[in-house]
Parts: C-alpha cells; sequence; structure tokens
C-alpha cells in the first residue's frame, strides 16, 4: 500500500524524487517507511529535550498533583505528548505567565487536546508572525488572543 507523496521534499532528501509526468504520483513503501522513522525519531528527540518535563515535576511546578496535571492534559488546559514509556512529558515553558492562559483557549480554537498538533503548532514558524514560532511570537509580547485567532484559522 502506497501513501500520497509528501510535498515536503526534506521527508525524502536520501531518495530520489525526480519526476516526470508519466510518474507514479504516489510515494514507493521505502519513501514512506523512511517518513514514518524519521517522524518516530523526532519524538523521541523532541519528548527527551532538556525543555521537556514529567507530569510529576509539572504537579510540583504548578503546586497541584500529578492527577491534576493529566486531567489537564485530557481537557486541553496544558499541553502533554505521551511518553515511550508511559504517561507524559509536558514542555516546562507552558507554564510561563504569557504562556499558560493560552493554552486553553488554543486547543479549543485548534479542535483538538492532542499535545503534538498544539505542541507542532506553536513551535512551527508561521508567515502571520513574520516567521515567529507562536510560542516565540508570545515571548515577545505578541498578544495570546493573536495567537489564538491564528490558531482558529489555522483550525478550520
Amino acid at each position: 500500500m502506497n501513501t500520497l507523496t509528501s510535498p515536503f521534499s526534506v521527508a525524502f532528501d536520501s531518495f530520489s524524487t525526480r519526476r516526470t509526468s508519466t510518474a507514479d504520483p504516489y510515494a514507493t513503501e521505502a519513501q514512506t517507511a523512511a517518513l514514518l522513522s524519521r517522524g518516530a525519531d523526532y519524538r523521541r528527540q523532541r519528548i527527551n529535550a532538556s525543555d521537556m518535563i514529567t507530569t510529576d515535576e509539572a504537579a510540583e511546578l504548578s503546586g497541584t498533583t500529578r492527577v491534576t496535571i493529566n486531567s489537564w492534559i485530557k481537557s486541553g488546559r496544558s499541553i502533554g505528548v505521551a511518553h515511550l514509556r508511559r504517561g507524559f512529558k509536558m514542555p516546562k515553558w507552558q507554564f510561563e505567565p504569557y504562556v499558560f492562559p493560552v493554552i486553553q483557549s488554543l486547543s479549543e480554537a485548534l479542535g483538538t487536546t492532542d499535545g503534538w498538533q498544539m505542541l507542532s503548532f506553536l513551535e512551527t514558524p508561521h508567515e502571520a508572525l513574520d516567521g515567529l514560532a507562536p510560542r516565540i511570537a508570545l515571548e515577545q509580547g505578541v498578544s495570546g488572543q493573536c495567537i489564538v485567532d491564528l490558531a482558529t484559522a489555522e483550525g478550520h
């Protein structure tokens, strides 16, 4: 089974992406496997990054319990990504006063509580923010409402 070719040429660095008008528009199994492997590698690296903390560490940081943190993750009030072993890992920066109040509205605007989708949105540079990632824009004083409006446009 093949999947559609990704528009991101970076995903196929090690494969020939030269196509002719009669070329198969679908990715090969090898290209698909490489893309999935790179995605898994990225997730492992991101989970192990120095800014990621456990739910126990997040509970201590926020003065609450791990059970509350897990509830926040499930409701979209906090960003948590499934850890490979068990539980969640969370970006520590989300508890900063310029980010935390925006998370719930961001979740609602994107229409998801999935931590990877929320993390991706916040860490991906965006043209509407002059190439800044929404998280960086928040750090630099862009209003939370501006970021939520951008998420609303992306989510619909």
